[in-house]
């Protein structure tokens, strides 16, 4: 058994107490930046942490970038690195629903207890995502992105998950709605999406559960918007 290092013995290690964003860059321009501040500056009010320092350095000019910004007691941390996921999937992706549920209280904010995520995506195997659920049994959120469903002809926003900032833009000038979406209504889904900062917003090709599946129209968007966009080039 070794002892714990002194730097560790802390909240922000031993609890998680940190507030974080990830946010995509383009050439050393953060995407999206006013966004992600915003909600930032909500979790750290929520946890009782100071205030995100908003002025960033000149960062590295990668053609793309990701770029974490963390918060503890001690102040803000960032952490920029290369953004290459691999191919772009032509076809869309696949997700699959777990049966991880989000934490009640701390689901609506990007924090350092990430277990239930990291536990989800376990779960995922081949898909390319996992779906996490509330205590009800409804749709929650994505173990990485923030997710969008199309019911009845309807965009539709799955209430208990955290607002996502790449969703948001996306939606921007469409009608849209959000309400509970119970886990019985994915047959019913004609289209979704995934969205976050590592990936843009990508079609769902398939949704598997325990011995089901449902099969999709995947179609990419038409945009050029490069927060949007599969991240290559």
């Amino acid at each position: 058994m070794k002892p714990l290092p002194p730097k560790l013995d802390r909240p922000a290690w031993l609890h998680g107490m940190t507030a974080f964003t990830t946010v995509r860059t383009r050439r050393s321009e953060p995407l999206l930046w006013s966004a992600h501040l915003e909600r930032l500056r909500r979790t750290c009010a929520f946890l009782g942490l100071p205030a995100p320092d908003g002025e960033l350095p000149t960062l590295e000019p990668w053609p793309w970038g990701l770029l974490r910004v963390t918060v503890e007691a001690e102040g803000t941390f960032r952490l920029h690195r290369p953004l290459t996921p691999g191919p772009r999937p032509s076809e869309g992706v696949r997700v699959r629903l777990t049966d991880i549920q989000v934490h009640p209280q701390l689901a609506a904010h990007k924090t350092g207890n990430y277990l239930p995520y990291r536990l989800a995506m376990q779960q995922a195997g081949e898909a390319f995502e996992a779906w996490l659920v509330g205590p009800d049994g409804t749709l929650a959120d994505g173990s990485r992105t923030s997710l969008l469903l199309e019911i009845d002809g309807q965009l539709i926003v799955p209430a208990g998950g955290l607002p996502g900032v790449t969703r948001a833009a996306f939606l921007k000038g469409r009608e849209w709605s959000e309400r509970k979406v119970h886990c019985s209504e994915l047959p019913t889904v004609t289209r979704a999406w995934i969205c976050g900062s590592g990936v843009g917003t990508v079609p769902v090709r398939e949704i598997v559960g325990a011995g089901w599946g449902v099969t999709l129209s995947a179609k990419w968007p038409q945009t050029d918007n490069p927060a949007l966009i599969w991240p290559e080039g």
